[in-house]
């Protein structure tokens, strides 16, 4: 236990975010650095719980109390250790993880949680500021090459790991940079990319090759990569976005989140001097109440929008916990991520039923109706509350609906590789698709889902296929990313 008292004597408290005014004039991260002394007491709030349900319900197995122990006796160096046991990317992690491990922190029963994301960042900072992260290259080479397609959380993990094991590994990318959805679909504000670049250097240093621009099934036959290869990734991600087939749907100004963002990102990169689908001056809605709607907005408001509005269908939440998500659950209650403090119309149970536009295909404004929400079967059902259609001015909507599963690709399509009622790729408990040598691995098989997750599924991965090639592996697999979907 760190402190038998210290979380009687001391009370939560989370880093500080700059000023609403200073940072949407700019896009660097929203949080101030603590200081190590203010993490260090911090942490001093953990109890050391003998079932440390914080460790339970972390996909990736982070082993919190140890390292919060050893960060409240200022032990970093060996709390950093502790930490890259089992997360290949604290650096990422303890910026955009939503934290599943502070919602089952037994302290929050009846207290507020212990800031474990801040702690685990601060970890990582130190560890990056003191040298302590240094390349790991094998120290022999088994003579097997594996091929990790796609270069997000869960192909980067993957391919780490099967590096360190021994074998030479490939990482293909479509797009002209690495990093998928870190790079291109997470806001500068939250995650800046110099940080993708400092972990991308070390893994070059550890003999990872990297190509970009090469999407396997255009480019590459997959024929020819699996007569080059001894195993296949698939670490392509849950990129085919949901649709909202209304009327209006084809006017001009209706565009997918993604789409958007990547442009925006683009921009941070020096790509474009303004994205073709800027937000500026603009009446902006976002149909979707997730993270990716709220990073719509926090873009469209540095941006120079003129209103963003964003709906959402569910009702609106509890301001705490909602007794149907009982401690250790998820909790059902509202978030206010910083995107949120900084302006913008929250809309609940609303549904979009048409786009109108100006009569010359431009969009002009959207109908919407309240609904109800009932459970049928087991599942929401919405229906309109009469009397309740309204229309609001836009000329931007932005839809952040989510995805729909694994794109089909020619790289399927090839492949032959099976997928599942849920439109992903289907895979055995191994890993392992329909086809012989080729696994899959993150949102491509789970479905959307967390960037923890997907470095959990990458490094268990990663161990089937060793074991695959080599009969055993010495990889260590999260425990967690072997649960039923």
């Amino acid at each position: 236990m760190t402190d038998p008292r210290g979380f009687l004597t001391r009370g939560r408290k989370a880093p500080a975010r700059r000023p609403v005014e200073e940072r949407i004039r700019d896009w660097r991260e929203v949080y101030v650095a603590p200081s190590p002394q203010d993490v260090a007491d911090q942490a001093a709030r953990c109890m050391g719980c003998a079932t440390p349900f914080c460790h339970s319900s972390c996909p990736i197995g982070n082993i919190v109390p140890e390292w919060n122990d050893l960060v409240h006796r200022e032990r970093w160096q060996e709390a950093a250790d502790r930490l890259h046991a089992t997360n290949n990317f604290p650096e990422f992690t303890g910026r955009v993880c939503p934290a599943l491990c502070e919602a089952s922190c037994v302290l929050s029963i009846n207290d507020e949680a212990v800031t474990v994301a801040p702690v685990e960042k601060m970890v990582a900072e130190l560890a990056w500021s003191e040298g302590w992260v240094a390349p790991r290259p094998a120290a022999t080479w088994t003579g097997k090459r594996v091929a990790v397609i796609g270069s997000g959380p869960s192909g980067l993990a993957a391919a780490q790991q099967l590096a360190r094991a021994g074998h030479r590994v490939v990482v293909y990318e479509r797009a002209d940079r690495l990093g998928g959805l870190l790079r291109y679909g997470i806001p500068e504000f939250k995650l800046e990319k110099w940080v993708l670049e400092r972990r991308l250097d070390q893994m070059r240093a550890e003999g990872i090759s990297f190509e970009t621009g090469v999407e396997v099934g255009r480019d590459l036959p997959a024929d020819r990569l699996l007569a080059e290869m001894d195993a296949v990734v698939l670490a392509g991600g849950a990129t085919a976005p949901r649709d909202l087939p209304i009327p209006g749907r084809d006017l001009h100004g209706v565009h997918q989140a993604m789409e958007y963002l990547t442009l925006a990102n683009r921009v941070q990169e020096g790509d474009l001097d303004d994205s073709p689908i800027s937000a500026r001056g603009r009446h902006v809605v976002v149909i979707g109440g997730g993270d990716t709607g709220a990073d719509c907005l926090g873009t469209a408001i540095r941006q120079g929008a003129a209103s963003v509005h964003q709906l959402e269908i569910m009702p609106r939440p509890p301001d705490k916990r909602d007794p149907s998500t009982p401690w250790p659950a998820w909790p059902l209650q509202l978030r206010t991520s910083s995107a949120h403090e900084e302006g913008g119309v929250r809309l609940w149970s609303v549904s979009t039923q048409r786009f109108t536009g100006d009569g010359h295909g431009q969009l002009a404004s959207l109908v919407l109706t309240g609904v109800s929400m009932s459970l049928k079967g087991g599942r929401p059902s919405f229906d309109a509350v009469p009397g309740t259609e309204s229309e609001l001015p836009c000329d931007l909507v932005l839809l952040a609906l989510g995805f729909a599963g694994a794109e089909r690709s020619p790289m399927l399509a090839q492949l032959g590789v099976e997928l599942d009622a849920r439109g992903t790729v289907g895979r055995d408990a191994s890993w392992s698709t329909s086809r012989e040598g080729v696994f899959v691995c993150g949102d491509m098989s789970r479905g959307q889902s967390l960037v923890a997750w997907a470095i959990a599924e990458g490094r268990s991965t990663a161990a089937a296929v060793d074991r695959w090639l080599m009969g055993e592996t010495v990889l260590r697999a999260p425990i967690t990313a072997v649960r039923a979907r």
